[in-house]
Protein backbone atom coordinates (compact mmCIF):
# COMPACT_ATOMS: atom_id res chain seq x y z
CA UNK A 1 0.00 0.00 0.00
CA UNK A 2 1.12 3.39 -0.69
CA UNK A 3 2.60 5.74 1.94
CA UNK A 4 0.62 8.96 1.26
CA UNK A 5 -1.21 11.79 2.50
CA UNK A 6 -4.87 11.63 2.04
CA UNK A 7 -6.23 14.61 4.24
CA UNK A 8 -4.96 18.10 5.50
CA UNK A 9 -6.84 19.93 7.79
CA UNK A 10 -6.60 22.97 10.00
CA UNK A 11 -8.78 24.75 12.55
CA UNK A 12 -8.37 28.60 14.29
CA UNK A 13 -9.41 26.94 17.54
CA UNK A 14 -7.87 24.26 19.70
CA UNK A 15 -10.29 21.67 20.51
CA UNK A 16 -12.61 21.63 17.80
CA UNK A 17 -12.97 19.84 14.35
CA UNK A 18 -10.30 20.66 11.18
CA UNK A 19 -11.73 21.99 8.41
CA UNK A 20 -9.92 20.18 5.42
CA UNK A 21 -7.80 22.08 2.69
CA UNK A 22 -6.45 20.41 -0.06
CA UNK A 23 -2.51 22.04 0.39
CA UNK A 24 -0.93 23.16 3.07
CA UNK A 25 2.05 25.51 4.13
CA UNK A 26 4.35 24.08 6.90
CA UNK A 27 6.61 26.66 8.35
CA UNK A 28 10.04 24.77 10.48
CA UNK A 29 9.89 24.45 14.37
CA UNK A 30 6.43 26.52 13.94
CA UNK A 31 3.80 23.80 11.98
CA UNK A 32 0.56 24.88 9.64
CA UNK A 33 0.14 27.95 8.50
CA UNK A 34 -3.22 29.08 9.88
CA UNK A 35 -4.00 26.10 12.61
CA UNK A 36 -4.12 26.80 16.08
CA UNK A 37 -1.53 23.98 16.89
CA UNK A 38 0.68 25.70 15.52
CA UNK A 39 3.39 27.35 17.68
CA UNK A 40 6.38 26.53 18.95
CA UNK A 41 6.18 23.59 20.89
CA UNK A 42 6.92 19.97 20.05
CA UNK A 43 3.52 18.79 19.07
CA UNK A 44 3.19 21.57 15.74
CA UNK A 45 1.38 18.87 13.75
CA UNK A 46 -0.59 15.80 14.48
CA UNK A 47 -1.00 12.75 12.48
CA UNK A 48 -3.75 9.92 12.43
CA UNK A 49 -4.06 7.18 10.25
CA UNK A 50 -7.18 7.23 7.98
CA UNK A 51 -7.80 3.24 8.32
CA UNK A 52 -8.25 4.58 12.10
CA UNK A 53 -10.87 6.79 10.93
CA UNK A 54 -12.44 4.34 9.31
CA UNK A 55 -12.28 1.55 11.86
CA UNK A 56 -14.49 4.25 14.26
CA UNK A 57 -16.78 4.71 11.35
CA UNK A 58 -16.99 0.89 11.82
CA UNK A 59 -18.12 1.23 15.04
CA UNK A 60 -20.76 3.61 14.27
CA UNK A 61 -19.08 6.89 14.83
CA UNK A 62 -20.12 9.70 12.02
CA UNK A 63 -16.93 11.30 11.47
CA UNK A 64 -14.58 12.04 8.74
CA UNK A 65 -11.15 13.40 7.85
CA UNK A 66 -10.37 16.49 10.13
CA UNK A 67 -13.38 15.36 12.65
CA UNK A 68 -10.71 14.51 15.30
CA UNK A 69 -9.01 17.40 14.80
CA UNK A 70 -6.01 16.03 13.44
CA UNK A 71 -3.66 17.89 10.57
CA UNK A 72 -2.95 14.87 8.20
CA UNK A 73 -4.43 11.78 7.49
CA UNK A 74 -2.50 9.37 5.63
CA UNK A 75 -3.06 6.06 4.35
CA UNK A 76 0.02 3.02 4.77
CA UNK A 77 1.39 4.28 7.95
CA UNK A 78 0.30 2.73 11.65
CA UNK A 79 1.56 5.50 13.58
CA UNK A 80 1.18 3.38 16.83
CA UNK A 81 4.60 1.82 15.88
CA UNK A 82 6.34 4.76 14.55
CA UNK A 83 9.02 5.55 17.16
CA UNK A 84 9.60 8.67 18.94
CA UNK A 85 12.81 10.31 17.40
CA UNK A 86 11.60 9.07 13.85
CA UNK A 87 11.57 11.27 10.80
CA UNK A 88 9.08 11.48 8.42
CA UNK A 89 8.81 13.03 4.62
CA UNK A 90 5.87 14.54 3.71
CA UNK A 91 5.88 15.41 -0.49
CA UNK A 92 9.03 16.89 -1.89
CA UNK A 93 10.27 18.78 0.80
CA UNK A 94 8.92 18.86 4.86
CA UNK A 95 10.47 17.13 7.29
CA UNK A 96 9.50 16.46 11.23
CA UNK A 97 10.52 14.19 13.61
CA UNK A 98 8.03 12.47 15.81
CA UNK A 99 7.68 13.60 19.73
CA UNK A 100 4.76 11.93 20.90
CA UNK A 101 2.53 9.23 20.61
CA UNK A 102 -0.70 9.69 21.43
CA UNK A 103 -2.06 12.21 24.21
CA UNK A 104 -3.61 12.46 27.53
CA UNK A 105 -6.88 14.86 27.36
CA UNK A 106 -7.63 16.55 30.63
CA UNK A 107 -11.36 17.34 29.72
CA UNK A 108 -13.94 15.72 27.47
CA UNK A 109 -13.44 18.71 24.23
CA UNK A 110 -15.91 19.21 21.42
CA UNK A 111 -14.82 16.44 19.43
CA UNK A 112 -15.62 13.96 22.24
CA UNK A 113 -19.20 15.09 22.41
CA UNK A 114 -20.21 15.62 18.91
CA UNK A 115 -18.86 12.41 17.76
CA UNK A 116 -19.22 10.14 20.27
CA UNK A 117 -15.17 9.66 20.75
CA UNK A 118 -12.28 10.71 20.27
CA UNK A 119 -9.39 8.15 19.19
CA UNK A 120 -6.29 11.28 18.76
CA UNK A 121 -5.41 10.38 22.61
CA UNK A 122 -4.51 6.35 21.96
CA UNK A 123 -3.67 6.39 17.96
CA UNK A 124 -2.77 9.81 16.91
CA UNK A 125 0.84 11.33 17.12
CA UNK A 126 2.35 14.47 17.10
CA UNK A 127 5.58 15.86 15.41
CA UNK A 128 7.89 18.97 15.33
CA UNK A 129 9.02 20.54 12.01
CA UNK A 130 12.65 20.52 11.10
CA UNK A 131 11.99 21.66 7.79
CA UNK A 132 9.61 23.60 5.97
CA UNK A 133 7.52 23.34 2.58
CA UNK A 134 4.31 22.84 1.15
CA UNK A 135 1.91 19.59 1.10
CA UNK A 136 -0.92 18.49 -0.71
CA UNK A 137 -3.15 15.86 -0.66
CA UNK A 138 -1.79 13.06 -2.49
CA UNK A 139 2.13 13.85 -1.85
CA UNK A 140 3.72 10.77 -0.31
CA UNK A 141 5.39 10.00 3.14
CA UNK A 142 8.50 8.46 3.84
CA UNK A 143 9.51 6.98 7.12
CA UNK A 144 13.14 7.84 7.17
CA UNK A 145 15.05 4.51 8.03
CA UNK A 146 17.70 6.34 10.02
CA UNK A 147 16.16 7.84 12.83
Amino acid sequence: MNKAIVSIAISKKKGTRKTRVTEAIIRPDHGLEGDAHAGSWHRQISFLAAESIERAKEKGLDVTFGDFAENIATTGINWQHVPIGTKVKLGDTVLVEITQIGKECHNKCAIYYSAGDCIMPREGIFARVIKGGAIRCGDPVKIMEDA
